[in-house]
C-alpha cells in the first residue's frame, strides 16, 4: 500500500512540475526515430511519380498506390518484382528502368487496355455487368507471377441442351 502511494504522489509530482513548465508534451514524447505504442508514425508525402510511361503523369499519388496495389494483388508479389533496388543505399527506386520485368509490365498494362477498348467493349451481352466486360491483370495471373496454364479436365464436356448425347446414343 504505502509503495503505491508513493508511486502516485510521485507521479502527481511530475505531472504538476510538466504542467508548471509546460514541458509535458516533451516528456511524452516519444525519443526521435521511435513513436509510442498504439500511435501512427507520421508520414512524409510522398514525391511527386517520375518516368511513368503508360500510366498517366499527373495520376494522384493515392490513385497510383492503388493501382498499384491491385498490380501486386493481381500476380502475388511486392513492389520489387518490377521496381529495382537502387544499389547504393539498397531502396527501391521506383523510377528506375534496371528491372526487365517492369517493360514487361507495361507491355502488359497496354496490352490489358487494348483488349478492353477495342474487344470488350463490342460484348453486347445484356447479362454481363461492366465488370464482367473488363480484363484486367488478375483475369489471367489469378494471384500468380506467371499465369497458369489452362489444362482442360477430360470428361467434363459440356453440352447445353443434352442433344450431342442423344445422338451419339442413335
Amino acid at each position: 500500500m504505502l509503495r503505491t502511494l508513493a508511486a502516485v504522489t510521485a507521479g502527481a509530482v511530475f505531472l504538476a512540475g510538466c504542467t508548471i513548465k509546460g514541458v509535458c508534451q516533451e516528456a511524452s514524447a516519444a525519443p526521435p526515430g521511435q513513436h509510442k505504442p498504439g500511435q501512427t508514425r507520421p508520414r512524409r508525402p510522398m514525391p511527386k511519380p517520375t518516368n511513368l510511361q503508360v500510366l498517366s503523369k499527373d495520376i494522384a499519388v493515392p490513385d497510383l498506390l492503388a493501382v498499384m496495389r491491385s498490380y501486386t494483388a493481381a500476380l502475388g508479389v511486392e513492389c520489387e518484382f518490377c521496381h529495382a533496388a537502387d544499389p547504393k543505399t539498397h531502396k527501391t527506386d521506383y523510377a528506375s528502368d534496371a528491372n526487365p520485368d517492369k517493360s514487361i509490365a507495361r507491355i502488359m498494362i497496354t496490352m490489358t487496355r487494348e483488349i478492353n477498348a477495342q474487344y470488350m467493349s463490342q460484348v453486347k451481352d445484356p447479362d454481363a455487368t461492366p465488370a464482367d466486360k473488363t480484363v484486367t491483370c488478375g483475369t489471367c495471373h489469378r494471384g500468380n507471377s506467371m499465369p497458369m496454364p489452362f489444362a482442360e479436365s477430360m470428361g467434363n464436356e459440356h453440352h447445353d441442351h443434352g442433344d450431342d448425347v442423344d445422338k451419339k446414343s442413335n
